[in-house]
Order: C-alpha cells, then sequence, then structure tokens
C-alpha cells in the first residue's frame, strides 16, 4: 500500500485551467439569460420558471456523468474524456444561444448549454479527490476557485466591455439580443473549448488499480458509510408517501388557482416516489446490477457528512440562485429606474449588473488564494461561516444603496461567499469519500445544489408579487438572509470532517 504523492504547483495550475472556460460560459450565462430572456418579451414573474431548465438539466446528468466516470477508462483516462465531450457541445450551444428568435428557442437552448456545461463541469470536482492526497485537496479546490473568478470576471464583464471600450453597441430594436452580448458568447464559447482542452491534454490520471491502493491506504473509518441494503418495502412505503404529498400538492394548486411555478415542487415530490417504487419493484426482484439502482442505493446511504453539507448547500445556493434570476431586474428597476427592457437605461443597468457578477467574481479570485491559509488555521467550518456571512450582509446591501457605482463594494463579501461555496463544501466532503464512488457521490451532492434553486424558481415569483409588489430586489434580501443561515449550518458539520 502507498499514499497518494503531493502534486507541484503547475500540476494543480494544469488540472484546474480547464474552470476557466467552464465558468466562461456560467457566468455568461448567470448574466445575460434572464437579459435575453426580458428582451425576448418574459414578464418578470415569468423569468424563475424560465430558469428552470438550469438547475433541473444538473439534477439528471450530474449523477449520471459522475456514474459513468466512475466506469470509464480509455487512452484519454477517466475524467477527461467527458471534459473534452461537454465543452465541444457547450461551445457550440453559446454560439447559437445569443441568436435564439423566439423565447421558447431560447429556453430551449437554456436546456442544452447546461446539459453540455455539466457534463464538463461535474467530473471536474472528482477530478481533484481522485488527483490530490488529502492535505492538498483545499488548495485544489481553491486553485479551481481561481479559475472560476478570473474566467468569470472576464465573461461577466465582456458585454460593457464590448460597449464602453469597442464601442460595439449594446442597444437593439425590440426584441433582438444588442451585438455585444451575440459577440460576448462568441469569445466564451471559443474560451471554453481552449481551456478544457488545455487541461485534458496537460494532465494525467491515475488508473482504476492505482486509485484502489490509494483507497487501501486510508484509515479504515474513512470514506461512506457501510450500511445494509435498503429494503424493498422502505422504498415502497417511502414512494406511496412521495406521491400521496405531490398528488395533494397538486390538486391543492389547481383548486386554488396558485402559480404554476408550484407546479414543479409538486411534481418534484411525484417523480421522487416514482423512483422509489421503481427502486422498489428492481429490489424485489434482484435487479439492482444497473446504474440507476446503484444511484439510488448511494443516494440513500449518503455518509453523514454529506448529509450534514446538503444542509448547508441548500441554503447556500438558495441564496445564490435567486441572485442570479432576479440581480438584473433589482439592478435595473430599483438603480436605474428602468422596466422596459428595449430602453437605454435598462441596457446600461443590464450591462452594470455584468460588471458587478465580474466584481464578485474577481474578490473571488482573490479569496481563493487566501482561503487554504485561513482554513488551515481556522478550520473550514469557521471559515465557511465568516465568508458566507459576508456574503449574506453584502445582498442585503443591495436595498440600503442607492448609488449602483457604490454596488461594487456590496459584491465583496459576496465574492468571499462565492470562492467558500465552490471550495471548502467540496474539501470537507471529499476527505469522506471512496475513492471508487468520488464521481457519484459527488454527482449526487449536486441534488443539493439543484433542489435549492428548483425550490427558488417555484416560490420567488410568488412571494415578490404576494408580498413585495414584484419588487426584484426584495428577492436579493430574502437571499441574503438565506445565505448568512448556511453559514450557521456549518457550525452543524461534524468538526471530525475536516482535513487532517
Amino acid at each position: 500500500m502507498r499514499k497518494k504523492p503531493q502534486l507541484n504547483f503547475w500540476q494543480i495550475w494544469n488540472m484546474c485551467f480547464g474552470f476557466l472556460g467552464i465558468q466562461m460560459g456560467f457566468a455568461l450565462q448567470n448574466a445575460n439569460v434572464s437579459r435575453i430572456f426580458q428582451t425576448l418579451g418574459a414578464p418578470i414573474d415569468d423569468i424563475p420558471i424560465l430558469w428552470i431548465a438550469a438547475p433541473l438539466t444538473g439534477l439528471i446528468v450530474q449523477p449520471i456523468i459522475g456514474y459513468m466516470s466512475d466506469r470509464t477508462w480509455n487512452r484519454l483516462g477517466r475524467r477527461r474524456p467527458y471534459f473534452l465531450v461537454g465543452a465541444i457541445l457547450a461551445s457550440l450551444a453559446l454560439f447559437v444561444m445569443p441568436n435564439s428568435p423566439y423565447l421558447w428557442v431560447a429556453a430551449g437552448m437554456l436546456w442544452i448549454m447546461d446539459a453540455s456545461i455539466n457534463v464538463s463541469m461535474e467530473p471536474f470536482r472528482a477530478f481533484v479527490g481522485d488527483n490530490l492526497p488529502e492535505k492538498q485537496r483545499t488548495s485544489g479546490f481553491a486553485m479551481q476557485t481561481f479559475f472560476i473568478g478570473v474566467g468569470a470576471v472576464i465573461a461577466s464583464a465582456l458585454p460593457w466591455m464590448m460597449a464602453n471600450w469597442l464601442g460595439i453597441s449594446n442597444e437593439a430594436p425590440a426584441g433582438e439580443i444588442p451585438v455585444s452580448v451575440r459577440y460576448s458568447f462568441y469569445i466564451g464559447g471559443a474560451a471554453f473549448l481552449l481551456a478544457v482542452s488545455w487541461t485534458v491534454f496537460r494532465s494525467n490520471e491515475y488508473s482504476p488499480e492505482e486509485l484502489a491502493a490509494f483507497d487501501a491506504a486510508r484509515p479504515a473509518d474513512t470514506g461512506a458509510e457501510s450500511t445494509a441494503t435498503r429494503p424493498a418495502s422502505k422504498y415502497r412505503k417511502g414512494g406511496i408517501a412521495s406521491l400521496v404529498i405531490g398528488a395533494g400538492f397538486w390538486f391543492w394548486i389547481l383548486k386554488a388557482g396558485l402559480d404554476k411555478e408550484l407546479y414543479v415542487l409538486a411534481g418534484g415530490f411525484i417523480v421522487f416516489g416514482v423512483l422509489q417504487l421503481l427502486m422498489s419493484q428492481m429490489q424485489s426482484a434482484n435487479k439492482v446490477d444497473n446504474g440507476f439502482a446503484e444511484i439510488t442505493h448511494d443516494l440513500f446511504h449518503m455518509p453523514k457528512v454529506m448529509k450534514q453539507l446538503a444542509v448547508v448547500q441548500f441554503f447556500s445556493w438558495f441564496a445564490l440562485f435567486a441572485m442570479w434570476i432576479y440581480g438584473t431586474a433589482a439592478v435595473t428597476a430599483y438603480h436605474y429606474g428602468a422596466t422596459e427592457a428595449a430602453g437605454a437605461n435598462y441596457n446600461d443597468g443590464a450591462d452594470w449588473i455584468g460588471v458587478l457578477f465580474a466584481t464578485y467574481n474577481g474578490f473571488a479570485a482573490i479569496a481563493a488564494i487566501a482561503i487554504p491559509f485561513v482554513a488551515n488555521r481556522l478550520g473550514c467550518r469557521m471559515c465557511h461561516l465568516f465568508n458566507l456571512t459576508l456574503g449574506g450582509i453584502g445582498l442585503i446591501s443591495f436595498y440600503f444603496i442607492s448609488d449602483p457605482k457604490m454596488l461594487i463594494f456590496s459584491m465583496i463579501g459576496v465574492g468571499f461567499a462565492w470562492a467558500s461555496i465552490l471550495s471548502l463544501p467540496y474539501a470537507l466532503l471529499s476527505n469522506n469519500l471512496p475513492a471508487h464512488k468520488m464521481g457519484v457521490y459527488m454527482g449526487i451532492f449536486n441534488f443539493f445544489i439543484v433542489i435549492p434553486q428548483l425550490v427558488a424558481a417555484s416560490l420567488l415569483g410568488l412571494l415578490l408579487r404576494e408580498f413585495f409588489d414584484l419588487q426584484a430586489i426584495y428577492a436579493l434580501i430574502i437571499g441574503g438572509c438565506m445565505m448568512i443561515v448556511a453559514g450557521l449550518a456549518t457550525l452543524l458539520v461534524d468538526k471530525s470532517a475536516e482535513p487532517v
């Protein structure tokens, strides 16, 4: 048995560099898709439901890709084939997205683009766990966060730079996407493919046999909990309960004439119930030697630390999604006084939100350098609590700041929170997972990123209309409160999860 050797700085640099391109794709999506939707005629309270495609795609794609990559080995390696295929598809989608002629086309392209980005992104988390020893994983995830920050700074600010540095128009006739946005997506698509290709061809991977040897050298009490197979009867009872809850909720929404977005939550319960009933049948028939059964089994047998981190992730990503889908509407309306998507004030505000998104990602890149040192001194949990609290205060401060230029300072806290969210939960998690299931567990962990986004997409529009007169600024306040709650939930994570 031998321990996994430490990698040098440039080896970690090369294996994380692909995230520069991945985040350029995500940043262009996050900063501009709401703008594209509004330009193509989407009402403000329909934006959350149009965003459903992004998290729902991740919910489906990531565990499947994680499961598949755990079982892949060819001349490109284990995770790298998925990096490359996802990059090619995502780049093509980035070229097509800003040319969408109709709202339904843009919504469909968001689905395709997000699926492709997820194919590339999911194995990157497992890639760090595969290649780095436990002591270096915080640094590895922080390096990923650095590239995420740099990529997002460039991509988020691209439309603003096009308009203000190159004189490319940021306005267009009603129903058309500005040229500055289209060119930004083209640059992002090219950068995505080039950056991911760098990691694919400049990094190495350990073979399954080598990973098994490293895993055998770990202490016996690390990794996933050893639990018996869940009885078919429990799957059946859980499935029936979920179906009853979902059907009852669906009937209530229909009877009371509630928001259509709530059907997403009701549908989620129904689908979860059907999946459990299907698993019950497969368990009874002893037909469990397949991907669906194994992923379901692992979902119900997560390590304790993973369950605790799931709570932290839920509140963190609810807050982020609130900012992403309502940031443009909040700033353009509250700080620029613009409600019509075709006006100059609106486009100036929409460009400025791109700069603000670039700013928080820039601070995230800086924070990524400091986080490993702070986490080594305070522990990952206390460091995460501090950073999330800063982020929550930053989001809430949007309400109290009238000058949009001063919002730059709000993004300092958001940047530190973003850097922390992208690194510390994974550092805590990866040390408690077995090497042969690193991919599938990272994919399942994504459920707790996706589910809060689906909840946010279902509830935020309703909350804004019923309680805040459709004023998007209050979505950011709700998000800020959620982020602070996420920080407090970090204290519930077992101290034993800290890297040693």
